[in-house]
């Protein structure tokens, strides 16, 4: 586990150096995996974005969920624990913008990491979050959804309609970002 977890690291650490068109692999058959963030309220351009990983997992509030329960809407993946002091701030933000905008098409889906299961279910229930929350404490959905990196929370990952990944933001979002990059999304074809 913690082999895995250095590995993920210096992976992500390598790989945060790379920049412009080098964002995104030039392979349009690819799945997407992680070379840089994106600038907040930016999106990758629609040519280079690449499918997300297929992940899923156990719900803090019980059953399943995955990815593929996701299809055909856009999907803001947020990467949170509740020890995180940006995180207590932007998670409770991001369930406002979730209720303002899931009948438009939109799901989200919470990913607790590196986090007590009771610590986790306590901050949902205090702060009243309403998306789905996955508990993956060993950071597996990082890996398979694109070998994100590990190095910090939160994080956000911004899927289109078409499950490929439009952003990932690697520092706390607003919800003003987060709704603008959301409506640029619907507005896609």
């Amino acid at each position: 586990m913690k082999y895995r977890l250095l590995l993920v690291l210096a992976a992500a650490l390598a790989l945060s150096a790379c920049t412009g068109s080098d964002a995104v692999d030039p392979n349009p058959d690819s799945t997407f995996k992680f070379h840089s963030g994106t600038q907040l309220g930016k999106l990758y351009p629609e040519a280079d974005r690449r499918k997300a990983g297929a992940f899923g997992g156990t719900l803090l509030d019980g059953g399943t969920t995955s990815l593929a329960a996701t299809r055909g809407k856009v999907v803001v993946i947020n990467f949170w624990a509740a020890w995180c002091t940006p995180c207590r701030t932007e998670t409770p933000q991001f369930d406002l913008v979730y209720r303002k905008v899931k009948s438009r098409g939109v799901a989200f889906l919470g990913i607790d990491t590196k986090d007590l299961k009771s610590n986790a279910k306590a901050f949902v229930r205090d702060y009243d979050i309403t998306y789905p929350i996955i508990y993956d404490e060993p950071g597996e959905a990082l890996l398979r959804l694109g070998d994100l990196p590990a190095t910090g929370l939160p994080f956000t990952v911004l899927l289109d309609k078409q499950g490929k990944v439009a952003a990932v933001y690697i520092i706390r979002v607003s919800a003003k970002d987060l709704t603008g990059a959301i409506d640029k999304l619907l507005a896609e074809r």
